[in-house]
């Protein structure tokens, strides 16, 4: 897959001109779905799941109070979503903006710009892996968005979204696995950690 970088103009300038967009390129995508596999679609969310997610934001000196909160359209990640706002509210949360995306899109751009306006103190995200990571590479282009203030749910605790991303773009992202435990994308690597032990 190529990733797009800066290059030279087109007039050979010697100038360095930015790309025109950063997502992935059809062709590109086509041929990491071939070589990675087809990512698997959201399944519905664990209670185990989302009590990891809100333990994920609530840790000692976390400091959040307000989140956005962003989905794709298939019913598990609305699901999930609409769970999360539901237990953030109900914990004295707040909730600055809900916002969607389809699987395909011109540019992402709107979406992105409206998950970012707010300044959230976090952002969670429920969504299936294709659609986010060409809204990833959106967020990382066009906002302020940082992925090391991100949380998600399982269905993206996947090796090929940051190898679709590029190994910088999701960094820092972490998320709940089914199970309870968590996950954590370090450039091309997501690692998993089991469930902490209740004490007592």
């Amino acid at each position: 897959m190529s990733i797009h970088a800066p290059d030279d103009g087109p007039a050979g300038d010697g100038l360095i001109h930015p790309p025109a967009s950063p997502l992935i390129g059809v062709a590109d995508l086509a041929e990491s779905l071939a070589e990675y596999g087809e990512l698997p679609r959201p399944a519905a969310h664990t209670a185990a799941e989302l009590a990891a997610l809100i333990g994920l934001l609530t840790r000692p000196k976390a400091r959040i109070e307000t989140v956005a909160i962003g989905h794709s359209r298939d019913a598990a990640s609305r699901a999930a979503a609409d769970a999360f706002a539901a237990a953030w509210q109900a914990r004295g949360g707040t909730v600055l903006a809900v916002v969607d995306w389809p699987e395909s899109a011109a540019s992402w751009l709107r979406p992105a710009k409206r998950l970012t306006a707010e300044q959230p103190d976090a952002w969670v995200i429920a969504a299936a892996p294709v659609g986010f990571a060409q809204l990833a590479r959106r967020l990382r282009h066009s906002t302020d968005w940082d992925p090391a203030r991100t949380v998600a749910f399982a269905a993206l605790q996947d090796s090929r979204l940051p190898a679709l991303t590029g190994p910088d773009t999701l960094h820092g992202l972490r998320g709940a696995t089914t199970g309870g435990g968590t996950w954590e994308v370090s450039r091309r690597w997501v690692t998993a950690y089991p469930p902490v032990a209740a004490n007592g």
